[in-house]
């Protein structure tokens, strides 16, 4: 995939993945599946893979029901097109909290999506998480004066 696409669809390719962290830090797991095709694949490195959106949609939910509040930034986006399917790259910036938003973990990394047009408009057939920051514990981080 090499080329540009449609200013709209590039913009659609930014519209599910915001969709996607919207859904995640509302705990909407309707509007969480309207980012993924049924069939989809996600690789999510140490934390897992799935093969379908069910398996996918579960984990999601079950694991962020022990979890406390929730902000995933979504930067960066790079969209290019074969001419029918889209490869969407951006940058994530997640902060997780455990219950009682005193202490959590910072993911940073970056979604690679395969995206593609169904009949309810574009959604991700494939996605990669690359994790290239772990920070756990905030809480504790989070009271240090900044040097500089």
């Amino acid at each position: 995939m090499t080329g540009d696409p449609d200013p709209r669809d590039r913009q659609a390719a930014i519209d599910v993945a915001v969709r996607y962290a919207t859904a995640i830090d509302r705990r909407d797991w309707t509007l969480f599946r309207t980012c993924f095709t049924a069939d989809c694949t996600a690789d999510y490195g140490q934390v897992g893979t799935w093969q379908d959106l069910d398996s996918f949609a579960l984990f999601m939910q079950e694991i962020h029901a022990r979890c406390g509040s929730s902000l995933h930034r979504i930067t960066n986006h790079a969209v290019e097109t074969d001419g029918y399917d889209l490869r969407s790259r951006c940058y994530v910036d997640a902060i997780v909290l455990a219950p009682g938003n005193a202490t959590g973990t910072r993911a940073i990394g970056w979604y690679d999506d395969l995206l593609t047009r169904t009949e309810a408009g574009w959604r991700i057939r494939e996605r990669r998480f690359e994790m290239v920051h772990l920070s756990l514990d905030l809480g504790a981080n989070a009271a240090a004066p900044a040097s500089g």
